[in-house]
């Protein structure tokens, strides 16, 4: 499934206590293939940072033993390689999030499917070898043949899933989400009073920094080429107060064969990568998992009918698009694009100055 391959910069404070404020506490590490950081401004029954860190790096853990694809004894590689078609017991987690991601899938009309593993790792993008050129049209149909959310069942109580033979269930593009999630309830229930959580470019606040300013997030800004030293750039500033913002972006994780990119997006009702014009999705919600699961939805659904969808349903979303001429199979690549927002995402996130756009990531 897709990852979240947009980067985002932290335009607040890794650190700082004056004599009349609390204390930004920062730590980071290693987890899900990315890595994570945190700021955090202690409560009074807080731990401290290292104490903190432990705690985190054990939820983390947790939830990669639960739901990696890349971790052959995960429960989720279990459930995969399972050859039964009856219920298979799981973690209430599990259970939690793949019955979250079958609902989406149902609602986008498959556009986000949990069980397209299948074809993402035939194109080469999971956990297995790199590609360097497409797999032929009837490889392509015989993992299409596997994929379908119909396929997977999610029982809440007493939890467990089941699946038709050969099917295999792909958690990446909610998982990183659902870990900032979990991570935001662990500091939550250690008495944080404020604090911004980020996992591979997912990310979730609570509170505001010390002063009462908001923590502000910039949004990388696309491009088909690769930048120059110390050139990624900032395309907007998110301030957030609470809630969780997370990118979909098509640009950074691919291969080129005969002059062609084929994205890692791949649209599971193909079986391919998908052809359009859009670049990233940002998604605003309260949920880290929602945010990181509905952008993936969006960009494979594309900037029309993603753009609909969002507003039929008032989600607050940015569409970064592309502003070229696509080749006879659709593929179009350009350092010029444009971007529109749903009035949700206006309503939420009026537009940053554009000295904040500018900033360069470092």
């Amino acid at each position: 499934m897709i990852s979240a391959c947009v980067w985002l910069l932290f335009l607040a404070t890794v650190a700082g206590c004056g004599e009349h404020g609390p204390e930004i506490v920062g730590f980071s590490g290693p987890t899900m293939g990315t890595q994570y950081h945190i700021r955090v401004i202690a409560g009074e029954t807080t731990p401290d940072a290292p104490e903190l860190q432990a705690r985190v790096d054990q939820r983390l853990v947790e939830i990669n033993r639960r739901m990696s694809t890349y971790d052959p004894e995960s429960e989720l590689s279990r459930f995969n390689t399972s050859e039964s078609d009856d219920w298979f017991e799981v973690s209430a987690e599990t259970a939690e999030v793949v019955s979250y991601s079958l609902g989406l899938a149902r609602d986008s009309g498959g556009a986000f499917d949990p069980t397209v593993g299948p074809v993402v790792n035939l194109w080469g993008f999971g956990p297995g070898k790199r590609r360097t050129k497409p797999p032929t049209d009837d490889e392509v149909e015989a993992a299409l043949a596997r994929v379908g959310h119909t396929k997977v069942e999610a029982r809440v109580e007493p939890p467990a899933l089941r699946k038709s033979p050969g099917v295999y269930v792909d958690l990446s593009a909610v998982a990183k989400g659902y870990g900032v999630d979990a991570v935001a309830r662990l500091l939550d229930n250690a008495g944080a009073t404020a604090y911004m959580v980020e996992i591979g470019g997912e990310v979730r606040t609570r509170g505001t920094k010390p002063g009462g300013a908001p923590w502000r997030i910039g949004v990388e800004a696309p491009s088909d080429h690769a930048p120059a030293e110390g050139g990624q750039r900032v395309n907007r500033v998110v301030e957030l107060s609470g809630g969780s913002v997370a990118t979909s972006g098509d640009y950074r994780n691919y291969f080129e064969y005969e002059g062609r990119r084929y994205s890692h997006t791949v649209d599971p009702t193909t079986g391919r990568p998908v052809a359009h014009t859009l670049a990233t999705v940002s998604v605003l919600a309260e949920s880290c998992m929602e945010a990181d699961a509905t952008a993936t939805a969006l960009l494979v659904l594309g900037p029309a009918a993603g753009y609909d969808w969002a507003v039929e349903r008032g989600v607050a979303a940015l569409f970064v698009t592309r502003q070229a001429d696509s080749d006879e199979e659709g593929h179009a690549h350009s350092d010029e694009f444009t971007t529109r927002a749903t009035a949700a995402w206006d309503a939420a996130q009026p537009e940053a100055p554009a000295e904040a756009q500018s900033e360069e990531l470092p």
